[in-house]
């Protein structure tokens, strides 16, 4: 099968397309014929080893010391399962799925094996509605906007304001805080203002021009996606019994943010998502009712992901970038 191979720490020049061994299912997994993955932050963090110093030392010495050990990265995948192992139950071959695989990555290829069931990634039948690109979009950005929100406990009627809604997880985070009834309010850059409105921001803040800290407004929670603002000011910009969600902290914001928790009525929240598959099928439930939808900025076939990996990091993506995958045995057999 052919994969995007990740062969050197660094620049996106490290992602190669190879031909590589096509893998089997163990006795837990399911083989996933994948049509479509995604650039997440994770991947380019991975790549670039960038990383908060305390885990830089722990992933290098998982993915490998001196040069990545042939990992295929690629944390959301939209395929048809092809196989299944003696000890699956809750998938058979033919089922259109959609998932995120966490660290185990390997998306960016045409094959895949993932457990049926893992405490790491989730796998859930695809929205019915939804084409594979759209489902791939989806995993990553979603369960992370619905973790974060839940554990601010949004509540109809409070202003919530979501700094970096432009992006994957802040496209779903606008969509879940209207459906819990929030007023929204999306920073983010001037390309992205119409965007934010057309998925339901009651308002828009395009921060190249203004900074929401400066202004007298105060939220009952600010969703900080990028974790790139000012603390204080942020802290500033709630109500009194306010909750600051930051998912991208650094080791100093989390131990200023547990002191701010203790010594005030305003909560500052850091906890990472844990991916449950509960979880990704209410994604699924609000998409098929038409409540939620992934906002794709390009797709790029699979042998393009290293341009891919480019665009991601200029910024300037709306929702998600799109990887297709059309495998090798589709291909007419004059270019197989």
């Amino acid at each position: 099968m052919k994969a995007i191979v990740w062969t050197k720490y660094g620049s996106p020049d490290g992602l190669q397309l190879q031909e590589v061994a096509k893998p089997t299912p163990r006795d837990h997994e399911v083989l996933i014929k994948v049509h479509a993955a995604t650039i997440t932050a994770g991947d380019c963090e991975a790549r670039g080893l960038k990383f908060p110093f305390w885990l830089a030392i722990p992933m290098r010495i998982y993915m490998g010391p001196i040069r990545p050990r042939n990992i295929i990265l690629g944390q959301e995948l939209a395929g048809e399962i092809e196989a299944v192992g003696k000890d699956v139950t809750r998938f058979k071959p033919g089922d259109q799925v959609f998932g995120t695989t966490g660290f185990r990555f390997g998306a960016h290829a045409e094959y895949n094996c993932l457990p049926a069931e893992s405490d790491d990634g989730a796998l859930a039948i695809k929205p019915a509605n939804m084409t594979y690109e759209e489902a791939a979009a989806v995993p990553t950005g979603g369960l992370e906007a619905l973790h974060f929100l839940r554990k601010g406990n949004i509540q109809s009627g409070e202003k919530v304001l979501i700094n970096g809604a432009g992006g994957s997880i802040g496209t779903f985070a606008v969509q879940l805080a209207k459906h819990f009834g929030a007023e929204v309010t999306g920073v983010d850059s001037t390309g992205k203002m119409d965007m934010l409105r057309s998925i339901g921001a009651d308002h828009v803040i395009d921060y190249t021009k203004e900074d929401f800290a400066q202004s007298s407004k105060r939220y009952d929670a600010i969703f900080d996606v990028v974790g790139k603002h000012s603390f204080s000011r942020s802290i500033k910009s709630l109500k009194p019994n306010g909750r600051y969600l930051l998912a991208n902290p650094g080791l100093s914001t989390v131990l200023r943010g547990q002191w701010i928790s203790r010594s005030s009525g305003k909560q500052v929240i850091t906890a990472l998502a844990k991916r449950e598959v509960s979880d990704l099928v209410f994604l699924k439930e609000l998409i098929e009712a038409g409540k939620l939808k992934s906002i794709i900025d390009r797709c790029y076939p699979l042998e393009q992901t290293a341009d891919a990996h480019r665009y991601a990091e200029t910024g300037d993506k709306k929702g998600n970038i799109v990887i297709t995958v059309k495998q090798s045995n589709d291909l007419p057999s004059s270019q197989v």
